[in-house]
């Protein structure tokens, strides 16, 4: 398929599935005791995770470009894992009792962390993982400012929301280079599709365990 062509396919399944997602992100509130702080707590682990899949593909990845994305994207990520501490000692939250790898890693990272070609880590990580965190950061930014926290809302919509739809814009980008062949393309369709899949199972996963819902992405 024409690189063109395949990415308008890929955009469609995108917006189809982050759709859906979307939905049943914002169809649930989430349970009594879980408020805008409980919730940029589950967001530490996020960045940190995220953070560290770009690291660890940076050091093996050998194309220059992909490799500069992805140190662009490791800082983010962890500039937003700082932003989000800072925010939570504001509203008097302990951060040093945090331990966000606590329970280990999630089903997400150890997907990404296990993909080994260049076409599918850009498609999976940076088109559609960033991609459907800006979805969850949506309902977030509605569900803080539901509840008058507009500081957190504009720390997400000003600041981190910017930084995700660069990543995923730049990751489309990369896709028009890289997902030029019928077996690239396969690989990439599979890696986006995989991610969402994995995306809505820990979504409900942590809503029926945890009552979370509405959380932020990465």
């Amino acid at each position: 398929m024409e690189k063109n062509a395949f990415l308008g396919v890929m955009d469609a399944v995108l917006e189809q599935k982050l759709g859906r997602i979307g939905e049943a992100s914002a169809g649930a509130a989430p349970a009594s005791e879980i408020g805008v702080r409980e919730l940029l707590v589950t967001a530490l682990k996020k960045e940190l995770e995220a953070s560290e899949e770009a690291a660890v593909w940076m050091a093996s990845e050998s194309d220059v470009e992909v490799k500069l994305a992805l140190a662009r994207q490791c800082g983010d990520e962890a500039k937003h894992y700082r932003l989000i501490e800072e925010r939570l000692t504001e509203m008097g939250v302990d951060v040093s009792k945090i331990a966000p790898l606590a329970e280990g890693y999630s089903p997400m990272f150890k997907f990404l962390k296990g993909l080994e070609t260049t076409v599918e880590r850009v498609a999976a990580g940076q088109y559609a993982r960033e991609a459907l965190a800006k979805v969850y950061n949506e309902v977030f930014i509605a569900f803080c400012e539901s509840k008058g926290d507009s500081k957190t809302a504009a720390l997400y919509r000003d600041v981190i929301q910017p930084d995700e739809g660069h990543h995923h814009q730049l990751g489309r980008k990369l896709l028009t280079r890289l997902a030029v062949t019928a077996e690239a393309q396969e690989k990439a369709r599979k890696a986006v599709e995989r991610t969402l899949e994995i995306a809505e199972e820990i979504q409900e996963m942590v809503k029926l365990k945890k009552g979370i819902s509405c959380a932020p992405g990465c």
